[in-house]
């Protein structure tokens, strides 16, 4: 299966795609504003072959659910009306730490670090789900939307 994960934020939203194996994950793009933005991720689905949507589910560090997860749940409804491809949830505590800290390695500038730390950020909440679907320790934890099951 092809997946489509999705750091979805206010500002821009940073997307990675996996290999069909579903071995790695791998930065795609960052959409910049929420207009259009479900338009714009269904020609995604549609020119890479998308099976299903991994969206980041950004959880307090306790584990529970804040308001920036209800707003990520809303627009999980939405993209399942809008698009009518199976959704999931990855848990996304510190991705965008962990896509920081790479980042860092390779030496970019800010203004250049800032263009690509949301489709990194979203490329480490594919790889967890990837790992945890394969069910690799350490791998964090998946949350359905309501109603649906994490197997594909």
């Amino acid at each position: 299966m092809r997946y489509l994960a999705i750091d979805y934020g206010m500002k821009r939203t940073g997307l990675a795609v996996c290999d069909p194996a579903e071995t790695m994950a791998f930065p795609y793009d960052v959409l910049q504003g929420r207009r259009d933005l479900i338009r714009q991720i269904g020609r995604v689905v549609a020119s890479e072959n998308i099976d299903a949507l991994v969206l980041g589910l950004p959880l307090n560090m306790d584990g529970s659910e804040g308001s920036q997860a209800k707003v990520v749940r809303s627009f999980a409804g939405e993209l399942k009306a809008g698009l009518r491809v199976p959704v999931f949830f990855q848990d996304e505590r510190l991705s965008s730490f962990g896509a920081q800290e790479k980042l860092e390695e390779i030496g970019l500038r800010k203004g250049r670090k800032r263009q690509r730390l949301d489709a990194l950020a979203a490329a480490e909440i594919l790889q967890a789900f990837l790992e945890r679907k394969r069910g690799e320790p350490g791998a964090g934890t998946a949350h359905p939307p309501e109603g649906d099951d994490l197997s594909p």
